[in-house]
């Protein structure tokens, strides 16, 4: 069987996994040293490692069945679910284990709709989702860390501490929405009862505040151009290793 889409053909990598040939093949190399191209015991696989990249990179662009992508590739459906199970954690964004004692983060949990319900739940959407927080270097916007994905009905304050969000940027300075009272993080100025309105200093840092923090919007909606979270069909921890490879795609895009 013939296939149609394939790495040897530069044209086709923009397309489908958002990346220059030059960042693609700089992918490639990060993941030939971490061992994805060992050869093991048993059947080879039938595609070189960069069309099995560009497989999964497609699977999460269009979001097409295993059923349709397959035959573009010139593999069976289940060759295509082996490439992806393994071939998705692999691709995943590691976390920043270090920052600057001037960086400044910002936080924001996105949803994202979810068939397998046994990690989903109805959220403020009314479709069966996952909550999943994301953090960015507010200077640079690259995605930083992502947590651990949690039912869609978690509140982001719950959802930040439970993700290991928190854990995992420390005492690092970080802004966030109005949605994570109590946390610590950097929010947006309230009344206080009885208060008609805010001291102007207030309205002004809010202004500053709300100005910085649409960063992290503005990455997620770079995110969602990849179709598989608009709608997941992947089981089990497959819409975490999701998230964590279009993070690391979207991180290779922007650094170039």
């Amino acid at each position: 069987m013939a296939s149609v889409i394939t790495a040897s053909e530069p044209s086709w990598i923009a397309p489908f996994a958002a990346l220059s040939p030059r960042c693609f093949g700089k992918l490639l190399t990060t993941l030939r040293r971490d061992g994805a191209d060992v050869v093991h015991r048993g059947r080879p696989w039938r595609l070189p490692l960069e069309d099995r990249v560009l497989l999964v990179t497609t699977y999460w662009r269009t979001n097409l069945t295993l059923r349709q992508l397959a035959p573009l590739f010139g593999v069976s459906k289940s060759t295509a679910s082996r490439v992806i199970n393994h071939l998705g954690p692999l691709l995943a964004l590691q976390p920043r284990k270090r920052f600057g004692k001037d960086t400044v983060l910002i936080v924001d949990g996105t949803l994202v709709p979810t068939r397998d319900h046994t990690i989903a739940e109805r959220s403020k959407n009314y479709r069966y989702s996952t909550n999943h927080q994301v953090v960015i270097d507010a200077d640079t916007r690259l995605v930083v860390v992502v947590g651990r994905q949690l039912a869609g009905n978690r509140n982001d304050c719950k959802a930040w501490e439970e993700s290991g969000a928190k854990d995992a940027v420390g005492n690092t300075v970080t802004i966030a929405d109005g949605g994570y009272p109590g946390t610590g993080l950097v929010i947006p100025h309230r009344r206080e009862r009885g208060q008609a309105q805010l001291p102007a200093w207030k309205e002004k840092h809010n202004k500053s505040h709300k100005q910085v923090r649409a960063r992290v919007e503005h990455v997620f909606a770079r995110m969602k151009t990849w179709k598989i979270l608009r709608d997941c069909r992947l089981k089990g921890d497959g819409v975490h290793h999701a998230m964590l490879g279009i993070a690391r795609l979207h991180n290779l895009a922007l650094a170039g």
